[in-house]
């Protein structure tokens, strides 16, 4: 056998991986670019240096017995650690351009990320950030990304999570600045008259906090966060935002607080960077990692700053009462 394993020929495993993926030889061919006999000369040198066979053949199928699915989780794991070594070995060469391929929450990027984008370039302007929106848990390295900030519990296979803020958060009453400005301070059950946009279980939550027992139904929900909060500014109605996604809307006067309430609720969306554990000390993720968490630390004081600035000018604002 240590005859046979010294003589293991290893530009066959990439192909054995995938037949053993897509389970049917032509189909692997065309997946590699090969010809169909060469993906079965291919699989017939692999059996011989093993001594042992990998797949049954049942017709056109060809599927892994025993011996193939446990030999599979072996040249798997060793083949990712593979393209890990030669990814961070690249990525450490300096010929090689300083640029960040991300996935990231479309609500995250929109309400949060781009406005900061700014600050990002200033402080690394040798570092570019390519950055696509999706709802879609990518595979980093299939997909080609260096990390994605996701949303979510966890855990996902095969990358590392760096929680960035936890979930639940505080979630906070917010309308257009011009048509709901005369709702500021109102009694909870004045908001019923309005259209409320979101989920309706945390609305039943944000009214049980401001003690209110309540029957309604939210005119429209949404899968995004930022989609959202744009319809609010858009006067479609009233919702129940992050407090961090709000924030900037609310400073540029878009969006306008209209009640110091708010309420915990646990939508298990909490946000995470995650990458591929190869890449962790990798200096251009190391910098995206160390910029978002100062960012999002300055977030938190500016928020807490405003709270306390607006309970002030709260207590001015004429009260709409029942």
């Amino acid at each position: 056998m240590v005859t046979r394993m010294s003589r293991l020929p290893l530009n066959t495993l990439p192909t054995f991986r995938t037949v053993a993926e897509l389970q049917n030889l032509r189909a692997a061919a065309e997946a590699l670019h090969l010809t169909h006999s060469a993906v079965s000369q291919q699989i017939r040198q692999l059996e011989d240096n093993l001594g042992f066979a990998l797949f049954e053949r049942e017709g056109r199928r060809i599927v892994l017995n025993a011996a193939g699915a446990a030999f599979l989780c072996s040249v798997h794991s060793a083949l990712t650690q593979l393209e890990d070594g030669v990814q961070t070995a690249r990525l450490a060469s300096e010929t090689v351009e300083k640029k960040l391929r991300i996935s990231v929450v479309p609500s995250f990027a929109h309400r949060w990320l781009l406005p900061r984008l700014e600050r990002w370039h200033a402080r690394h302007p040798d570092i570019a950030l390519e950055i696509i929106a999706s709802q879609q848990v990518v595979d980093l390295q299939r997909d080609g990304f260096h990390a994605a900030v996701r949303e979510g519990i966890g855990p996902w296979p095969g990358v590392q999570a760096d929680r960035l803020f936890d979930d639940p958060m505080p979630l906070i009453v917010v309308g257009c600045a011009v048509d709901a400005r005369r709702l500021v301070g109102a009694e909870p059950a004045m908001f019923l008259k309005e259209p409320l946009l979101g989920d309706r279980r945390a609305w039943q939550a944000w009214f049980a906090a401001a003690g209110l027992q309540a029957s309604f139904n939210t005119v429209a929900e949404f899968n995004d966060m930022g989609l959202m909060l744009q319809a609010a500014e858009q006067g479609l109605g009233l919702t129940l935002a992050r407090e961090l996604f709000a924030a900037d809307a609310i400073r540029r006067g878009k969006l306008i607080r209209l009640s110091p309430v708010s309420v915990e609720y646990d939508s298990g969306h909490a946000i995470h960077l995650v990458y591929r554990p190869a890449l962790r000390d990798w200096p251009v993720l190391a910098a995206l990692r160390e910029w978002i968490t100062e960012e999002l630390a300055a977030s938190r004081v500016a928020m807490l700053q405003e709270a306390e600035a607006g309970q002030d000018v709260q207590k001015s604002e004429p009260i709409v009462s029942k």
